[in-house]
């Protein structure tokens, strides 16, 4: 006999807490299913894992690369099916939020205007994962370009985006070149004056900004953004920030987010914010 849908959910709590169950969290607002070309996982699977590690929403947030993944980004008529599908069967026990995440260049705008204008998003996900065409996890971008060079023109296309582009909710992780820097750790000083240009820009605009947890992923020795860059972002009047793993398996679904909530009230937040149809919804920071 097939195992219902209630044993399924109780059978995913079992496997990630243990019998007591897990500490509440409240979201993941950046996480990758099978809709993502660098994902497997089944959205269904990640609603279940949300559910069992004690989250009230989740949000997915489909990669979009236009100008570099031409036939392997997002199909998004598939992708709201399959989101519609699951809010009928687990919408009464979690909130399942529609996202993207475009990793937009200056040259691709008007594509994902398009895009936009096109479905019910909740929530957009503004990153930069590639410039002129040249992507960073293969260090073809960095690749004839000093560690001052690569840094500034990164932070200068993203400034250059956000001047243009208006219909997005976070900036996604901010600083992510870093992760991507051979030459060890550049100092924020250098870059502090373009990225106070792009903070002004989100703030004025009304958006935010995310904390991406894959930075314990990746061991990395800082959040993502960094401290500095959080710092920054609070004491020019920044409040609107949301929390997401960058999950593309189960396992790392709300992965720190109660650690980065403490955080960030350390850093002089006060509210954590989810979002529905575009428009941010502000929580009381837990603890």
């Amino acid at each position: 006999m097939a195992k219902s849908l209630s044993q399924q959910f109780h059978e995913y709590v079992e496997k990630a807490c243990g019998e007591g169950g897990c500490e509440k969290m409240l979201a993941d607002y950046h996480v990758h299913t099978q809709f993502s070309d660098d994902s497997t996982m089944p959205m269904e699977e990640a609603v279940l894992q949300a559910m069992a590690m004690g989250l009230e929403e989740i949000c997915f947030t489909e990669h979009i690369d236009y100008g570099v993944k031409t036939d392997l980004n997002c199909n998004c008529d598939k992708y709201f099916r399959e989101l519609r599908r699951c809010r009928d069967m687990w919408g009464d026990k979690l909130k399942i939020r529609s996202g993207m995440e475009f990793g937009m260049q200056i040259h691709t705008v008007e594509l994902f205007q398009e895009t936009f204008d096109k479905y019910p998003f909740d929530f957009i996900i503004l990153s930069c994962h590639e410039v002129e065409d040249l992507e960073f996890w293969n260090y073809e971008f960095q690749q004839g370009r000093s560690q001052d060079e690569y840094n500034r023109r990164y932070y200068e296309e993203i400034l250059n985006v956000v001047k243009k582009y208006n219909d997005y909710s976070v900036l996604g992780h901010l600083d992510m070149i870093r992760r991507y820097d051979r030459n060890g750790d550049y100092p924020f000083e250098k870059v502090r004056d373009i990225v106070e240009e792009i903070l002004r820009q989100v703030i004025d605009k009304g958006k935010g900004i995310e904390v991406n947890t894959s930075c314990f992923r990746y061991h990395l020795p800082d959040l993502t953004p960094g401290r500095e860059i959080l710092r920054l972002y609070r004491q020019m009047g920044g409040e609107i920030i949301t929390i997401g793993s960058d999950a593309h398996t189960p396992k790392w679904i709300g992965w720190e987010s109660a650690g980065v909530q403490e955080e960030l009230r350390e850093l002089g937040f006060n509210g954590l914010y989810t979002f529905e149809n575009m428009k941010p919804v502000r929580h009381e920071l837990a603890g």
